[in-house]
């Protein structure tokens, strides 16, 4: 399994004056994998990719690329990577195809030209339109052509459905496992739950700088929660709700209007529900920050201790 390792990173910390963005990252990446970096805004998800090319340094960690130390072997390192950063910057007054044609030079022209209208054509991107005049959609969709142009062995992915519609959000997931069929390995970053559970291979969970668990994706889905306010017609027994599994009852204003916190399924709850004369109920989804707060308070009392 060792000789098939394409990214390496050991204990890697990285702090901005006296915010530690990174606390010791330790990851491993197989070749061929579709490997899902998941983490709430500023959990360190843009630091380390960032550092993973050189673009800033750690103050402390080793990292390797495919045996090559970014640091000392960046331009080697860069032929073999495609990389979609987070906030994508691209001359203006350049037109799409333009655009392309110039990053398709500093990789040596060595594509074929036909599979980028091909790829622009499935994102639905006039390659004759200027930059300047693009929705964050479709910049993003730029950026999305720009990694995958010229095939690299690692895409490295920062939060790559960013500003997408859910049906564009589709198409991009069946490029990088297309991308991943014909041999590349993909590292992307997200922080939506859903999003990673469709697409990635394995799963790493970042949280304040520090891996808090890597998982199968199929186990996400039982991470996913919602907060429930219920109304009825008049108060009722508290006791009726205490043991349905995952379901919590949080404090109520009264015995008439109660809080849920439901982990997974909603169906127990409904079902409970249905023994009681239901007034309005209303339904949100908890933060990929507040799930982790869930899941791993005692890393947080550690944190704070």
């Amino acid at each position: 399994m060792q000789s098939n390792l394409i990214l390496n990173i050991q204990d890697l910390h990285k702090s901005y004056g006296s915010v530690r963005a990174l606390r010791g990252v330790n990851l491993q990446v197989q070749q061929g994998e579709l490997f899902g970096f998941l983490g709430p805004n500023g959990a360190g998800k843009t630091t380390t990719i960032r550092c993973l090319l050189d673009l800033i340094r750690p103050d402390k960690g080793s990292i390797s690329i495919f045996g090559l130390d970014p640091q000392k072997e960046a331009v080697k390192v860069k032929e073999l990577v495609g990389y979609l950063p987070g906030e994508l910057h691209i001359e203006h007054n350049q037109r799409v195809g333009s655009a392309l044609r110039y990053f398709a030079q500093l990789r040596g022209n060595n594509l074929d030209w036909s599979e980028v209208k091909v790829s622009a054509k499935r994102l639905e991107l006039d390659l004759d339109l200027p930059v300047k005049n693009l929705s964050k959609g479709n910049k993003q969709k730029v950026g999305i052509l720009i990694a995958l142009m010229g095939k690299p062995k690692l895409l490295l992915l920062d939060e790559p459905t960013s500003g997408l519609d859910p049906l564009m959000q589709q198409v991009v997931y069946e490029m990088l496992r297309e991308a991943q069929a014909a041999g590349s390995t993909v590292f992307f970053s997200s922080h939506i739950l859903s999003e990673v559970e469709a697409l990635a291979n394995r799963v790493a969970i970042i949280r304040k700088g520090r891996i808090a668990e890597e998982v199968d994706p199929r186990h996400l889905g039982s991470m996913s929660m919602q907060r429930v306010k219920v109304r009825f017609a008049k108060p009722v027994p508290r006791a009726d709700f205490s043991d349905l599994p995952g379901i919590q009852l949080l404090d109520g204003t009264n015995d008439q209007k109660l809080r849920f916190q439901v982990e997974g399924s909603i169906d127990p709850l409904v079902k409970a529900l249905a023994k009681h004369k239901v007034l309005s109920m209303e339904t949100s989804h908890l933060t990929l920050e507040e799930i982790f707060l869930a899941y791993y308070k005692n890393g947080n009392q550690e944190e704070q201790a």
